[in-house]
């Protein structure tokens, strides 16, 4: 690993790529090799980022969402390809009696869109909603991604599994507190007066990007899946307390680059952390491939899952069709609107997270998080090695 090379692009992106406020971090199994913070937290440059500043990361909530349901599978000897409605009775209507927990974590269930959206704030009239919901397609037979309405479904899942215990407290049990993790889904009281806020875009997709012209159609299964359930469109709506405080699985999770980090240098390795056991191992070896990967109805680009967590799609030569987490095949993890980005890497052992503040357009990470990873991986492995038995 070239800090150097890592350091001088994370330089780069404040006084050429438009960086307000940032944070990138490396975390191994034998300590946090990189740990970058800069800028500032606010738009008029008073407030300085620190490396324990937390911030919104969005839809990268779904890693740490997934790793619930995972962990909450294992713990209660339950098969992921258990029909939802076993634990959900309410489910099976409207042709859903054999969607599978499995298909909920890949984005196969048909429910990325709500017929008649209920306020994202209701939580019974969005669960209501999404088991009265008829699937967009045949559940099973292809993917679209669920932008808001997975975080619901994946808790929906979780507190029948658990008897009542929602995402956000289990995450906060079973792996912040034991990891030392700074990464929130419901942030307390006694950290809200020091997360910064999340700055909208200044500019757009071109307007002949296939996803923004979806988008921006009303009606169209793209367009209807982001405004399912309706509410906390803007990253304004989202600077508030109260939302800050609520429990969104799907794309409300609030920390730290470190935390993230260190999150996924856990699911990198064999599913241990100082001798403590998380994960059976072969668990975390069925998200090092994809278990489905093609046209996405609703990203309307080639996407890959596996287990919760996005993968990059792999071409028929066995390439990356894009590197969004690296060069590694094996690589897994989640990205978040604007820009923020967090990955496993098993090949290597680590975990890589990057969050900040000013927003870019686009789903998928934007040039300044690609420059980081490009920069991450511009040296060898061997180089990582001897960086790591120095700690």
């Amino acid at each position: 690993m070239n800090t150097e090379a890592i350091r001088h692009t994370f330089e780069t992106n404040f006084t050429q790529h438009g960086e307000l406020g940032a944070a990138v971090a490396v975390w191994c199994q034998s300590g946090e090799p990189l740990s970058l913070a800069g800028g500032f937290q606010d738009r008029e440059k008073t407030i300085p980022w620190e490396h324990h500043t937390p911030i919104l990361v969005w839809s990268a909530t779904k890693g740490p969402a997934a790793a619930c349901v995972l962990h909450a599978l294992e713990a209660s000897d339950t098969s992921p390809d258990t029909p939802v409605a076993h634990l959900w009775p309410e489910f099976a209507a409207s042709g859903k009696q054999e969607v599978t927990i499995r298909m909920l974590l890949h984005h196969q269930s048909g429910l990325c869109a709500l017929d008649n959206p209920p306020p994202v704030e209701d939580l019974d009239a969005v669960t209501h909603a999404l088991a009265r919901q008829t699937p967009a397609w045949t559940p099973g037979t292809a993917h679209g991604y669920h932008p808001r309405t997975h975080g619901f479904l994946l808790d929906a899942v979780l507190t029948r599994l658990t008897g009542s215990e929602r995402i956000g407290a289990y995450w906060q049990r079973v792996f912040a507190e034991p990891l030392q993790l700074e990464f929130w889904i419901g942030a307390p009281a006694d950290v809200l007066s020091r997360i910064a806020p999340v700055f909208s875009s200044r500019a757009m997709l071109p307007k002949d990007d296939p996803f923004f012209a979806a988008f921006m159609t009303p009606g169209s299964l793209t367009s209807r899946a982001f405004a399912s359930p309706k509410g906390l469109h803007s990253a304004a709506a989202m600077n508030t307390h109260e939302v800050r405080m609520a429990s969104y699985p799907g794309f409300g999770g609030i920390g730290t680059a470190s935390a993230l980090a260190k999150f996924y240098a856990l699911l990198a390795g064999d599913g241990t952390w100082l001798g403590r056991r998380f994960f059976k191992s072969e668990t975390l070896r069925s998200l090092r491939t994809s278990a489905v990967q093609g046209p996405d109805r609703v990203l309307l680009m080639e996407t890959a899952f596996s287990g919760g967590f996005m993968r990059d799609p792999i071409g028929p030569d066995g390439r990356k069709q894009r590197r969004t987490f690296g060069p590694s095949l094996q690589a897994f993890g989640h990205p978040g609107a604007g820009g923020s980005v967090a990955f496993a890497d098993p090949e290597r052992g680590w975990g890589f997270a990057y969050i900040m503040n000013q927003m870019e357009p686009g789903v998928l990470p934007n040039a300044r998080a690609q420059l980081l990873v490009e920069s991450l991986y511009a040296r060898q492995l061997r180089d990582f090695e001897l960086l790591e038995g120095g700690l």
